[in-house]
């Protein structure tokens, strides 16, 4: 699979510098983690499950939960394992070719192990499981089962717990409780492949709900725990973990409180201009969604949790690494090469900084790998248009 792959060649060409790279389910892990992009959540219970599947594969999604929890009420947990099992056994008797990486949100830890033996064969398209509510308590039961499912099926599934629970949420205990995860996840390390936020439970702590007008770094209390998750599970030395970007609640149009603030120079540049697109944009709220991205990048985030298809491509196309961004990132790697020092950027409007820059650089090429490297004179509104357009 590869982000923009429902593109048609000629169209990659003319947005693509350098095309994004092929990757699959027994990719390395810190690449999987990057190319995770956009997950789109999906309960289990959609009685057409696997054609959705295969539908939002066609449009461009790359990575998929199929949610056990709290997408679906109480008491449809038994009939949606059973309908989960009968519709990745259909997918895998179909071939299980062209599929997005595959998740499935469990409620306990027995789901794991149980679900893993029910799905038999087709247990070979489920690339890890999402772990709700995860504290250093009920982490560790969660991450056991997940390694005897791994053992007994001979399969390699990955863990994204969802950092979301009141512990996280309260000050009294966050501390405690980050270095306690921290602790615990390096145990797993192997199996770790990405930390989810889920900011709307956090929000429901305190009984809050943000409007489509503002981002979770609007909220001063959701965004103060994403910056000490961040710190403590987002560090670049080695000991971090990719942390995902929280949930854009929002599709339907509402009525707008503030003005937009989507510029209207890169719409207004894009050839041919896109100014329909951007109007598009704002009555589906989805410029409230494309700052939260950009502010999820800026505060270390990678990827975002997604409820609704018309999300994935803001996700993508904002997550396509800039010319500019690629030819700082390796001059920045190329002059690390020397023993360091300072540089002025090929496009003459920053600093760049050999040694304090060379972990953005790393991760900026990394990204470059799966989503690829815009024309120079390619914006994000040519990239979002060209995905919307398919």
């Amino acid at each position: 699979m590869r982000h923009f792959g429902h593109l048609a060649a000629a169209d990659r060409g003319r947005l693509f510098l350098e095309q994004p790279g092929e990757f699959h389910r027994d990719s390395p892990a810190e690449l999987l983690s990057t190319a995770l992009g956009a997950t789109l959540y999906s309960p289990a219970t959609r009685p057409a499950l696997a054609a959705d599947v295969r539908k939002q594969a066609a449009k461009g999604v790359v990575s998929m939960v199929l949610c056990l929890e709290d997408a679906i009420a109480d008491h449809e947990v038994v009939s949606a394992e059973a309908n989960l099992v009968t519709q990745l056994a259909q997918l895998h008797a179909d071939g299980g070719a062209g599929l997005p990486l595959l998740f499935v949100r469990v409620r306990t830890p027995e789901q794991v192990t149980d679900l893993t033996a029910r799905l038999g064969a087709a247990a070979a398209l489920v690339s890890g499981y999402v772990l709700p509510k995860f504290t250093e308590e009920s982490g560790g039961p969660f991450l056991e089962a997940l390694a005897a499912a791994s053992e007994s099926s001979g399969q390699r599934l990955f863990a994204m717990p969802v950092l979301e629970s009141p512990e996280l949420a309260h000050l009294e205990s966050r501390r405690d409780q980050l270095f306690g995860i921290a602790r615990l996840l390096e145990k797993h390390r192997e199996r770790v492949l990405a930390v989810r936020l889920g900011v709307t439970d956090l929000c429901s702590a305190y009984g809050l709900r943000r409007s489509p007008d503002l981002t979770a770094y609007d909220v001063a209390l959701v965004a103060g725990v994403i910056g000490d998750v961040v710190n403590v599970l987002g560090r670049a030395d080695g000991t971090g973990y990719t942390v995902t970007g929280p949930v854009w609640e929002y599709f339907p149009v509402q009525e707008r409180m503030f003005k937009p603030q989507l510029r209207r120079t890169p719409f207004v540049e894009a050839q041919p201009p896109a100014e329909a697109l951007r109007q598009r944009i704002i009555e589906h709220d989805l410029d409230g969604l494309l700052r939260e991205i950009e502010l999820d990048r800026a505060n270390g985030l990678l990827g975002k949790t997604c409820i609704h298809p018309s999300h994935v491509p803001a996700v993508h196309a904002l997550s396509v690494v800039t010319h500019e961004e690629y030819s700082d990132a390796q001059d920045i790697l190329q002059q690390s090469l020397g023993g360091g020092g300072v540089l002025r950027s090929a496009y003459t409007n920053k600093m760049n900084e050999a040694k304090p820059h060379r972990a953005w650089a790393e991760r900026v090429l990394l990204r470059a790998q799966v989503f690829g490297v815009a024309r120079p004179e390619v914006s994000f509104a040519e990239l979002l248009g060209a995905s919307l357009c398919t």
